[in-house]
């Protein structure tokens, strides 16, 4: 069964995720993601998904983690002595969405997308399966794997997408000259040029 958190998703091109957690309640995500929380939120380091969710296979599922470009480590929030509130905000433009994960169901997800998991759902390493799909995917073969059950809320424009996007229109031969040369190479390649 999954269960609902209190989650308000506020504003929209740069939207912040805020979840307000009840006594006993967590919520887990990948190192660095807190933007702001209550003081009465506590944060541990895990190396599996939520305590309810069978542990997230522990070390081996954090080396795992790892081989996928992945973190070793998980950050655990949990409320105490009271509700608590805990936000997570987007870095770049995009939308946060919460995804419900059955028994069992699984997820393979951007490695940047997914922001953060209610007690339950465990992350772990997915891959590509064919070699085609892995070389134009823009990151490889790797992929989160998220099985529940739980809520996960997923961010839409992850950073490697946004540069893959802008990557056409910030290439430019006049532009990749001075930087091949230097900033000072550059200066005078154009002084010499007369420009």
């Amino acid at each position: 069964m999954i269960r609902f958190m209190q989650a308000d998703i506020k504003g929209t091109t740069m939207p912040v995720l805020e979840i307000t957690l009840q006594p006993g309640e967590e919520v887990v995500t990948t190192h660095g993601e807190l933007s702001w929380m209550t003081p009465n939120v506590q944060m541990s380091q895990t190396t599996g998904g939520g305590s309810g969710g069978g542990g997230g296979g522990g070390l081996m599922g954090g080396l795992k983690r790892m081989i996928g470009g992945g973190s070793l480590f998980l950050t655990r929030y949990q409320a105490e002595g009271g509700p608590g509130m805990v936000a997570f905000a987007a870095k770049l433009p995009g939308h946060i969405m919460p995804v419900d994960i059955a028994q069992g169901q699984a997820f393979m997800v951007h490695r940047h997308g997914w922001l953060c998991g209610t007690e339950g759902v465990v992350p772990g390493s997915g891959f590509q399966q064919g070699f085609r799909a892995g070389m134009y995917g823009g990151d490889g073969f790797h992929l989160v794997a998220l099985t529940g059950p739980g809520q996960v809320w997923l961010q839409s424009m992850p950073l490697p997408i946004l540069a893959h996007a802008l990557q056409p229109y910030l290439t430019t031969q006049s532009a990749a000259a001075p930087v091949e040369g230097g900033v000072v190479g550059g200066i005078i390649g154009n002084i010499m040029r007369g420009q």
